[in-house]
Order: C-alpha cells, then sequence, then structure tokens
C-alpha cells in the first residue's frame, strides 16, 4: 500500500513525496483512516514505528478540508519533552508545506515572549509540554474554546516524568464534544485510567507487543569493569568507524562527565540534559543532526525527543532501571526502515 491509497489530499500527497515518503508504516497505514473518520483513536506503539506521522497526516488533512474557518486553536497536541514539542511542529512543517495549516509550539525553560507573538497572530495546531501551557492558559494568552483535537502523546511517558497531575488540569481546559487521540508505548493501570476517561467508543490501534523491541535493532551487551567503560566506548567508536552515536547515561554529571573524555581523545560530542538551557540543548541537537558532532551523551529527558532516521548507533553507557527506558532508548535507531544497532556496557560484579 501507498500513502495515495489512503485518500490523501493531493497537496499532502506532495509534501510526503518530497519528504522521500511513499509507503505508509502499519501504525500509518491503520491509524490514518480512523483520524480521517474522526472517531477517537487508542494507538499503543513503540517508538520509531512513525506515530507522528499517524496523526499529524490526517489532522493537516481535516483542517485544509474543513467548511468553516473559524478562529483560535483548533488542534491541541501534548507531549512532555521540550524535545519531542519540537519534532512534531517539525513534522507539522514537513507535512503540511502545501496546506497554509498555521501551527507553532510552546515549551519552558525559555522566555514565554517569542511564543506569545506567535500565538497572538492566530494558530490553527498548538503543540505544547503541560507547564508551560498551564501557564499560559492561567494568564488568559491561551484559550481551548475552539479545540476540535485532542492528541495526547507518550501518555506512559507524562507518568514516568512526574506530568500526570498537569495532564488532568489540562484536560479540565477542554470541550466535552472533540475527537480524542491517545498513544502510549506501554499501558500501565493509571494510563489505562486515564485513556477509559477521555475516549468515546475508541478503535485502538497496535501494532508491536507493549514493551517490546523494533527487530530492526541488532542489540549486544558487553561486561565491564566501570572504570574501564570509557575506554571500552572509545575503542568502539573508532574500531567501527562510528559516524553517529546516542550515547545514554543515568545522571546529568555523569554525562558531563564522558563528554569530557571524549573531547580529550578527540572525538566530537555534547550533552543534552535537563540542566542544559533550551538553547544550548538544541544546539546540541542540531550539531548532530547535521553531522558537526559526532556523538551526543543524552540522560533519559531525550530518550523520546531525538528523530534522526540515520542514526547508526545508541550506546547504554549505564543501564536503565526499566525495561521500558530501555526499549525507549534503543528506539532511537532502527527508524525509518533503517537498521541500527544498540550496545550495552554492564558493570561487572565484584566478587
Amino acid at each position: 500500500m501507498e500513502f495515495k491509497e489512503l485518500g490523501l489530499i493531493n497537496p499532502i500527497l506532495l509534501a510526503l513525496a518530497e519528504q522521500g515518503y511513499t509507503t505508509p508504516t502499519p501504525i500509518q497505514k491503520m491509524s490514518i483512516p480512523i483520524v480521517l473518520d474522526q472517531t477517537d483513536l487508542l494507538g499503543c506503539a513503540q517508538t520509531g514505528t512513525g506515530k507522528t506521522a499517524a496523526f499529524a497526516i490526517p489532522i493537516l488533512q481535516l483542517l485544509y478540508t474543513e467548511k468553516t474557518y473559524s478562529s483560535g486553536i483548533k488542534v491541541l497536541i501534548l507531549t512532555p519533552t521540550r524535545e519531542l514539542a519540537i519534532q512534531i511542529n517539525e513534522s507539522f512543517a514537513a507535512y503540511g508545506k502545501y496546506t497554509k495549516i498555521s501551527h507553532t509550539v510552546v515549551f519552558g525553560g525559555v522566555s514565554q515572549g517569542p511564543q506569545v507573538q506567535h500565538l497572538k497572530r492566530g494558530i490553527d495546531v498548538l503543540i505544547a509540554t503541560p507547564g508551560r501551557l498551564l501557564d499560559l492558559i492561567n494568564q488568559g494568552i491561551i484559550t481551548l474554546r475552539q479545540l476540535q483535537i485532542f492528541v495526547l502523546d507518550e501518555a506512559d511517558r507524562m507518568l514516568d516524568m512526574g506530568f500526570i497531575n498537569d495532564v488532568k488540569r489540562v484536560i479540565t481546559k477542554l470541550p466535552t464534544k472533540r475527537q480524542t487521540l491517545f498513544f502510549s508505548a506501554t499501558m500501565p493501570p493509571e494510563i489505562q485510567k486515564l485513556a477509559d476517561s477521555l475516549l468515546h467508543n475508541p478503535k485502538k490501534v497496535e501494532v508491536t507487543p507493549v514493551s517490546s523491541t523494533a527487530d530492526a535493532i541488532d542489540q549486544s551487551l558487553y561486561y565491564v569493569a566501570k572504570a574501564d567503560k570509557n575506554k571500552l566506548l572509545i575503542h568502539l567508536l573508532r574500531e567501527n568507524d562510528i559516524k553517529s552515536a546516542l550515547v545514554f547515561t543515568r545522571t546529568k554529571h555523569g554525562a558531563d562527565k564522558v563528554v569530557k573524555v571524549l573531547h580529550a581523545h578527540h572525538i566530537t560530542a555534547a550533552a543534552i540534559h535537563g540542566n542544559k538551557a533550551q538553547n544550548a540543548r538544541q544546539n546540541a541537537l542540531n550539531n548532530f543532526k547535521n553531522g558537526t558532532i559526532q556523538v551526543l551523551v543524552a540522560t533519559d529527558i531525550a530518550s523520546r525527543g531525538i528523530d534522526i532516521d540515520e542514526l547508526s548507533h545508541v550506546f547504554n553507557y549505564e543501564l536503565p532501571e526499566v525495561p521500558e527506558t530501555y526499549v525507549h532508548r534503543i528506539g532511537r535507531t532502527g527508524r525509518a526502515g533503517n537498521s541500527g544497532i544498540a550496545i550495552s556496557f554492564c558493570d561487572v560484579c565484584p566478587r
């Protein structure tokens, strides 16, 4: 099946063709007709399956083809991290290039001034993180009275990061009559309960078993003493001539230490974590995407916000404590039909 068989309009098909997309992924093939039918959707899909396009493409078409052109925000997409919000906004720009649908993104950690200016011009689609959205609602800058579609993305990550109460506060601001699209990689009980309260006669799309890893990712494990991890990382980067690698650490301090070690061995690298200013995080991410730096070292705050089709390697410098976190980390590679390699370091237990 190709995108043109899903009943998509020419402006969107043209934009997709320019992006090199002709064949939908399984979640896109199943979700797009449901969203176009204006039915509520419960999507359970692991990272890297093409989920953003699964809701962005049909939303753009619904807005483009609607007969009434009321002012106000028509679509709200709520997502847990700044990086992911920016990525979704970029996707709307790419897929909606020829639709003239207006969109913007708001998130915390930066001055709200430029974001407010975008909002005052009038937008159709708002991508937001919970905290900044609530701030702007409370200031009277944002109203959701005209909302038609609500997308809750990465719901389980909202729970992991402690945002679930903010999400519930946002929900109280939404019109009762709306279409709701709910996406989560895993469905713990609290997330299932939230989905049940939000959705009306939804159709469910599940493309892979919960908490499973993608088949396109080759996974391996090295048992290594903690003191030797830096040597092993440098050895693997050089021996395999790796052009782009994402390295995960547990702590912000640990990420900064790894970057210093890599710099000492003349390997270009940058860290991305919660202590970095938003501009610094975005610059690091952009430099990684364009190949200016070889290695990006991150904490789990970035595990769902990095979307790079050509990323070849993910390193778990330190293993996470939760299986779902491992799935999300390594899901940064093996995307968009590409293969990927995930390498984990495991400390040798002293006898």
